[in-house]
């Protein structure tokens, strides 16, 4: 049943949902079907239980990048994989999605090779010092008649190479407006640009490397209906954003 048309077009439905209702980390894929059921619905209709194995992809949430062009994070690279109980209704044809519960957590250190690069936490002091040389660097570099700021700090990695400690962070930027009285502000909403980089530092702080993608932000999405509850997929070891209802991380 799990690999049926109808479960794999609710599947898809239920990660489109989840990827679209969190504003933080990365989106997900698809990786497996763990288990599906169809219950009649009380009011017609009928209820889709699933449970869905997810992996993380390469795509932030806010990169405009469709979901299919986005590529699965490599496990080495200490992926992330996401666990959801999903319920979705189909009344007259019409898919919803009415309740879902997600918990992550990173690949099994045990998989991992010697020497692969290992998370730091978002608030790693040398992390953020980086992030800011970068941020500096971008500002001073590019091309743009105007500045950016720090969004979000979405991924910080540390390895052990030949040339000594590697480390890599990855980081949304958000477009300044400087003409406001007081100084520059970041700019809110759809017409602000986002700027998703991704920079690295092996050995000395001056061996330094940033490159970043821009684009407009995207609209608003609206927020979960009063009848979803669920709980979006934060990446570790990233505290869980806010929720609608419940939230599950391990």
């Amino acid at each position: 049943m799990c690999d049926s048309p109808e479960v794999e077009e609710t599947a898809f439905v239920a990660l489109d949902y989840i990827n679209n209702l969190h504003r933080h980390g990365y989106k997900y894929a698809l990786e497996r079907i763990e288990d599906a059921k169809v219950i009649p619905a009380p009011i017609g209709g009928e209820v889709y239980l699933l449970e869905l194995d997810l992996l993380q992809t390469t795509c932030h949430v806010l990169d405009p990048t469709p979901l299919a062009n986005c590529t699965v994070r490599d496990k080495i690279k200490m992926t992330i994989e996401g666990d959801c109980d999903v319920a979705v209704s189909k009344v007259n044809g019409v898919l919803a999605v009415k309740a879902f519960k997600c918990k992550s957590k990173p690949e099994s250190r045990e998989q991992m090779c010697v020497g692969c690069p290992v998370l730091l936490p978002l608030n790693h002091t040398d992390g953020l010092q980086m992030v800011d040389r970068s941020l500096a660097m971008f500002n001073k570099q590019s091309n743009l008649t105007t500045t950016f700021a720090l969004l979000e700090v979405a991924r910080l990695t540390s390895q052990v190479v030949g040339g000594g400690a590697k480390m890599d962070a990855e980081f949304v930027l958000v477009e300044k407006d400087c003409t406001a009285a007081g100084g520059c502000v970041p700019l809110q909403g759809p017409e602000a640009r986002l700027a998703v980089c991704e920079a690295t530092s092996v050995g000395q702080p001056s061996a330094l490397t940033v490159k970043c993608k821009i684009f407009q932000a995207p609209a608003p999405v609206a927020p979960a209906t009063n009848d979803t509850v669920g709980g979006v997929l934060p990446s570790p070891p990233v505290a869980p954003a806010p929720c609608p209802a419940t939230c599950t991380t391990s």
